[in-house]
């Protein structure tokens, strides 16, 4: 099976609603502060309750990242910030981070990571670090989510191989027997059902027993795709997206990850896979729209304007 088995729909076209709808009964979402800041009211876009994580990048004032959480958790929704252990320079900021998203927005889960620099601001380096640290612990979180990587990640193993990211996941597991707070895996995107399939299998397994969110592109065009690809180190993929650019009459179309999808739904044991997490890399509404036409629950329509 190709690496990017994406069908090509047609406007109008019906869709495979109901072998997909299990799939997007309890779907996620993320958005950024920037990306936020364009969204009057996130209610005419998602089903009420809706998980949305709030991506913390590089740079974004802890203020932006709190004030957004607060107007998401306002509008109904169940909120979980990024907390990037490399942006973290000690305990105490991270206590002061928990504290506001705590005080402020009513926040009390967060998905941890490494994040994205290659050498970190102060203490923490890795997800471990921020959940031995006892702070989400203390503070009552009930729910923490830690990142996976069916692909791999040239971050922790640059030789190619999963060691380290398997240990990594083996101690998150053993970390989630002696906490009070519900953990699940958040996987980064990719674009073949077949390896996610053989990865979350070989986690059980190895009695790696976490709930498995399963991160899915949203509809985009290809070279969007490819950006981001590229970035996220989504390697496996990357040479099919590269092939796909000498199409040029491909090129310009958005693609659905539907053919995929399928895949999961068609294959997957019982239990395999908990839920799906939307990245919206051809924008959120794309993302929202994708869901909800593919059997996931409807926003109820407000009055409320998208922003440009």
């Amino acid at each position: 099976m190709a690496l990017l088995p994406f069908r090509l729909r047609e406007p109008g076209a019906p869709d495979p609603t109901d072998r997909l709808a299990p799939l997007f009964a309890d779907y996620s979402i993320e958005v950024t502060p920037r990306t936020a800041a364009r969204i009057e009211d996130f209610r005419a876009l998602l089903p009420a309750g809706t998980r949305v994580y709030v991506a913390h990048i590089d740079g974004t004032p802890i203020t932006q990242m709190v004030a957004t959480a607060a107007r998401l958790a306002g509008q109904g929704f169940e909120v979980m910030p990024h907390v990037p252990a490399r942006l973290v320079p000690d305990l105490p900021t991270l206590e002061d981070w928990i504290a506001r998203y705590q005080g402020e927005a009513g926040v009390s889960g967060a998905l941890l990571m490494a994040g994205g620099l290659a050498r970190p601001l102060g203490d923490f380096h890795c997800t471990l670090q921020l959940l031995e640290s006892g702070a989400f612990d203390r503070a009552g979180f009930r729910r923490l989510h830690v990142a996976g990587h069916p692909e791999g990640n040239l971050d922790i193993d640059p030789d190619g191989s999963d060691r380290g990211v398997m240990e990594a996941l083996r101690r998150k597991q053993a970390f989630a027997a002696q906490t009070d707070a519900r953990m699940a895996i958040v996987t980064q995107f990719g674009f073949d059902a077949a390896p996610v399939l053989a990865w979350a299998r070989r986690l059980r397994a190895e009695g790696i027993l976490l709930p498995i969110h399963l991160g899915v592109a949203g509809p985009a065009k290809l070279q969007t795709l490819i950006k981001f690809a590229v970035a996220c180190g989504v390697g496996p993929s990357i040479k099919v997206l590269q092939k796909r650019v000498l199409d040029i009459g491909r090129l310009m179309l958005p693609y659905e990850p539907t053919e995929m999808l399928e895949q999961i739904a068609a294959e997957a044991e019982p239990g395999l896979i908990a839920g799906l997490h939307l990245f919206p890399l051809g924008g959120l509404c794309a993302a929202a729209g994708f869901a909800s036409r593919h059997g996931g629950p409807t926003p109820v329509p407000t009055a409320a304007r998208i922003g440009g």
